[in-house]
């Protein structure tokens, strides 16, 4: 992963060749057929042309996409091919669960399925594309929970408080890690009772995870 500046790819492109190198020191191998390049630009300026990255003189193929343990990236930063891909597999367990509501299970056994088998994808990865997800996607989402919910006939968590109370516990842990890369982003105001915001210049950054989980510890405290 690297860094692209005022439109400057010299860093980027160093630090792939460093990677390069290093791989052939350690006598490892870069499968480039596998390789993929993805270049994240969030901003509303006009396309911008990159020149194409070699390993071992063969290009690279750039794409517009990529699934990373199981989350859709995209070059935008935009979430809603992912949602649509979690909404449409939570619908397809649904039927699983209407049919151990027809055997007439306990609604415990009924709660314990959809949290492992519907709730799990929902939630899969969730402090990093819910907070910058649309009112639509997460609405989406949110009417298979409501589904969920007629067929147990019991009240679920929703969506958004399982989102905060993720960060939370992930925030907790990194507070309480040192040597954590971004402990230090975690910095207590005078009072030592609540962390200090950071600083967003975009609506983006300010509704990724570190700066939700900051507001969701002091909300918390």
């Amino acid at each position: 992963m690297g860094q692209i500046s005022d439109n400057d790819e010299r860093a980027y492109l160093e630090e792939i060749k460093h990677l390069e190198n290093w791989c052939q020191e350690n006598n490892l191998l870069l499968n480039v057929s596998k390789t993929k390049e993805l270049i994240v630009d969030c901003s509303n300026k006009q396309e911008r042309h990159y020149q194409p990255v070699r390993i071992s003189g063969t290009m690279v193929e750039r794409v517009d996409s990529f699934r990373y343990l199981g989350v859709q990236i995209l070059q935008d930063m935009s979430w809603s091919r992912h949602t649509n891909s979690l909404a449409k597999k939570a619908r397809q367990r649904l039927y699983h669960l209407r049919c151990l509501r027809d055997f007439r299970l306990p609604s415990k056994v009924l709660q314990n399925f959809y949290s492992c088998t519907i709730e799990s994808i929902l939630t899969g990865n969730i402090t990093v594309w819910f907070g910058n997800s649309t009112k639509q996607d997460r609405q989406a989402l949110q009417r298979v929970v409501r589904s969920a919910e007629r067929i147990t006939r019991t009240e679920l968590p929703d969506l958004q408080t399982i989102y905060y109370k993720r960060c939370q516990t992930k925030a907790r842990s990194i507070v309480k890690d040192p040597t954590h890369p971004n402990n230090r982003l975690f910095s207590l105001l005078r009072s030592g009772k609540r962390f200090r915001s950071l600083k967003t210049k975009t609506e983006t950054l300010k509704r990724s995870f570190f700066p939700q989980a900051i507001w969701a510890l002091n909300q918390g405290n």
